[in-house]
């Protein structure tokens, strides 16, 4: 038997931040590998905005939560002992596995971590954060060398990459983050030809002084008033990804409809959401070309590591105060 701790969900934070009591420490014992199973160790636990969907079991693309289950999310994993598991032992996996340190598996549904990379790669940008830059951006965005392409949220884990992507691809690239230290980092690390603070204000006469002929592509990973602006300064047959809506997961309910959706209209735009996991086929393909262009030196990116298992609701708050920079990753030796 093995001892573990793991977060358990204790309430769905829904219309409300996170909480304190939402997720209770816990202490469990775990029995030993049966025939085919493995036992794995929590190296690093990573983290996304949509775990408070999961919470508050507003997102119907994947299983409810229930009061009790261990916190859903994605880690890199050990083999620790094996019993005549998949994977030997010593090796790092990378899948979803839940806020536990130790976790019994039968190695479906998990990965070898990509060697030529640090493992945390794996939870960023070769991870879903980077498959969500990639495929949001091509397979919906469709760049053309030329185009404006818009990002909000751009100094997060995937806005930061998705700018880069839009440059190799031959746009100019303008971003939206809070604060002038993260549009310093988008131009001047990130190689963003613009950032915007959202926060200075103004952020429709920025748009026109930056897009005066309009957004070609717009990538949002805000929804809500930011959004609304956005629509406001897009170009003819504009393409309007919509990824993520940092704005409403405080709140849990979704914000009001956009006042300028109808420029979809007289722009003739589309504007489209997307599941990443759709195109999880090409998953393999696409982090072989995303790593080639990190060894190239012409994609970088940034990952916020916090230490300790016990700070992982903390950990996950950092998403929703902005404190972060780049992916949202936690230590747990």
């Amino acid at each position: 038997m093995t001892k573990t701790r793991q977060w358990h969900l204790a309430g769905h934070p829904r219309g409300r931040p996170i909480e304190d009591g939402d997720l209770l420490l816990e202490t469990v014992e775990i029995s030993d590998p049966a025939r085919g199973q493995m036992l794995l160790k929590t190296r690093w636990l990573g983290f996304d905005p949509a775990q408070k969907g999961w919470m508050e079991n507003v997102a119907d693309y994947v299983a409810p939560m229930a009061i009790g289950d261990v916190m859903r999310g994605s880690g890199i994993t050990e083999v620790v002992a094996s019993n005549g598991g998949k994977y030997p032992v010593g090796q790092l996996l990378t899948g979803s596995t839940g806020w536990s340190e130790y976790v019994l598996h039968d190695g479906a549904g998990l990965e070898p971590v990509e060697p030529s990379l640090s493992p945390t790669a794996m939870l960023s940008i070769l991870g879903t954060t980077g498959m969500t830059a990639w495929c949001g951006l091509f397979k919906i965005g469709r760049p053309i060398a030329g185009d404006t392409v818009l990002v909000s949220g751009a100094a997060g884990a995937t806005g930061s990459i998705v700018g880069q992507l839009a440059r190799l691809a031959g746009c100019r690239v303008i971003g939206i983050a809070g604060g002038q230290e993260k549009c310093d980092w988008l131009v001047e690390e990130a190689g963003y030809d613009a950032a915007i603070d959202y926060k200075a204000g103004d952020l429709r006469t920025r748009l026109k002084e930056l897009a005066p002929k309009g957004v070609d592509v717009i990538f949002d990973n805000v929804g809500g008033a930011i959004l609304n602006d956005m629509l406001g300064q897009i170009a003819t047959g504009a393409r309007v990804v919509i990824c993520g809506g940092i704005s409403r997961y405080e709140t849990g309910t979704l914000p009001a409809g956009p006042q300028n959706y109808f420029n979809l209209v007289f722009r003739r735009a589309s504007m489209t959401g997307f599941i990443v996991i759709d195109w999880a086929a090409e998953f393999p393909q696409i982090r072989k070309r995303m790593a080639d262009l990190v060894h190239a030196g012409r994609l970088v990116y940034r990952e916020d590591v916090q230490h300790g298992f016990e700070n992982a609701p903390a950990t996950l708050q950092r998403l929703f105060s902005g404190s972060n920079r780049g992916k949202q990753i936690l230590a747990v030796a």
